[in-house]
């Protein structure tokens, strides 16, 4: 059941993407442990596939919400960057 909130909730996230950029194909979150010794050890990565090209960030956190958040945060700036580039053309 918790896997099916985590997954929920990291939908919800990643699904404020779409105001930076509506035309999104794809979304592929990856999660894995590193270095289970240690406290920051939660890693998360996003890949968005949009037409003409894709968006990566990853990150490594105590947790994997936060990863997430870092990540989402990190994807609007591409996103915003990407979209300003494309008006100027």
């Amino acid at each position: 059941m918790q896997q099916n909130n985590c997954r929920l909730s990291f939908k919800k996230k990643v699904s404020k993407l779409e105001k930076y950029y509506e035309d999104i194909k794809k979304v592929e979150v990856s999660l894995k442990v590193v270095k289970p010794e240690v406290a920051a050890n939660k890693e998360a990565g996003i890949k968005i596939l949009i037409p003409n090209g894709e968006f990566y960030a990853s990150k490594v956190c105590d947790t994997f919400e936060e990863a997430i958040d870092l990540d989402v945060e990190a994807l609007e700036k591409q996103l915003v960057k990407y979209k300003e580039k494309q008006r100027s053309k």
